[in-house]
C-alpha cells in the first residue's frame, strides 16, 4: 500500500515496454485496466523512451490490444528529440539516423532528414538492424563535431524471451568508439515528463508515473516532483527496487495491481 493518499491522484503517466507489454505481449488485460482508469475519472497519457515506433504506431498498437486513445496521449522520444533539434538547428537539415521508421519518419516530419552526407547531427535510438558500417559512419561524423543526440538511454528492453539490448547498448558503442558523450533526451531527462503534464494540465503533486526502470522511469518522477509507482513486469527486480534511494513511492507487480488498488481507494 502507497503511503500517500490514493484521492490525491488525478493523472497518470504511464510507461509502455516493460509496463503495458513485452514486445508484442500484453501485461495483463489492458482494455479493462483502460476502461477502470476511465471510470474512475482519472487523465491519462502514456510517456516512453522507445524510439522504435511513431506516435501513430503506439495508437495503432494500443488498438489490437484494445484500448483506444487520442494522439495527444503519447510522449515519445522522437517526438522530444525533434523538439531539441529545432532548438539547434530552427531551419532543419541532414542527419545521421541510427534508428527505425518511427525514429525516422518523426524526425522527417520537423525537417529533418537522413543522410551520410554534410550532417549537423547525429541520432541514435533502438536499431535492431544496427551494424559495424552504420557504427563507423556515425563515428566519423561524431568526430567532426556533429552533435550526439541519444533518443534515450535505456541499456536492455524486456521481451518475451527476456532482456534485450537497447538503444543505451548502442550509445555505449558509439560513445567508445568516439569518446564522445551523447546528449540524452528520453527519461531521466524532466523534458518528457514536463510536456506530459502540460498535456494533462496537471501538476506534478497530483501525478502518479508508473515505469518499470529505476534509473530512468522512477528517477525522472523523483525529480520532477511527482509520484512514483515502480512494477516489477518489467526490468527491474524486487530487490533492487528496494534498495532503490530514494525508494519509490509505490511497489507493485504489474499496472493491473497499482490500478485495482488506485481506482478502489
Amino acid at each position: 500500500m502507497p503511503d500517500f493518499s490514493l484521492s490525491s491522484i488525478s493523472s497518470l503517466i504511464l510507461d509502455m515496454d516493460g509496463v503495458l507489454w513485452r514486445d508484442q505481449q500484453p501485461i495483463g488485460d489492458l482494455a479493462a485496466i483502460f476502461q477502470a482508469i476511465e471510470r474512475s475519472g482519472r487523465k491519462v497519457v502514456l510517456a516512453t523512451n522507445n524510439a522504435t515506433l511513431s506516435v501513430a504506431q503506439y495508437l495503432d498498437k494500443l488498438r489490437r490490444f484494445g484500448v483506444e486513445l487520442q494522439s495527444w496521449q503519447i510522449v515519445n522520444s522522437p517526438e522530444a528529440t525533434a523538439q531539441y533539434l529545432e532548438k539547434l538547428f530552427p531551419e532543419g537539415g541532414k542527419v545521421f539516423i541510427i534508428g527505425e521508421a518511427g525514429l525516422v519518419e518523426t524526425l522527417e516530419a520537423h525537417n529533418f532528414h537522413h543522410s551520410e552526407t554534410d550532417v549537423c547531427a547525429v541520432v541514435a535510438g533502438l536499431d535492431r538492424g544496427f551494424s559495424y558500417d552504420k557504427l563507423k559512419i556515425a563515428t566519423y561524423w561524431i568526430r567532426a563535431g556533429a552533435s550526439f543526440i541519444g533518443t534515450n538511454p535505456d541499456r536492455t528492453l524486456p521481451t518475451p524471451q527476456g532482456l534485450a539490448p537497447g538503444a543505451g547498448a548502442i550509445l555505449a558503442a558509439l560513445q567508445a568508439a568516439t569518446d564522445v558523450e551523447p546528449i540524452i533526451i528520453g527519461k531521466p531527462s524532466v523534458e518528457m515528463y514536463r510536456l506530459a503534464l502540460e498535456r494533462l494540465n496537471a501538476c506534478p503533486e497530483h501525478t502518479l508515473v508508473v515505469g518499470d526502470r529505476l534509473e530512468t522511469d522512477i528517477a525522472g518522477a523523483q525529480e520532477l516532483g511527482c509520484r512514483a509507482a515502480l512494477v516489477l513486469s518489467g526490468v527491474t527486480s524486487e530487490s533492487a527496487a528496494r534498495a532503490w534511494q530514494p525508494a519509490p513511492d509505490w511497489i507493485a507487480a504489474d499496472l493491473s495491481e497499482v490500478i485495482d488498488l488506485l481506482t478502489r481507494g
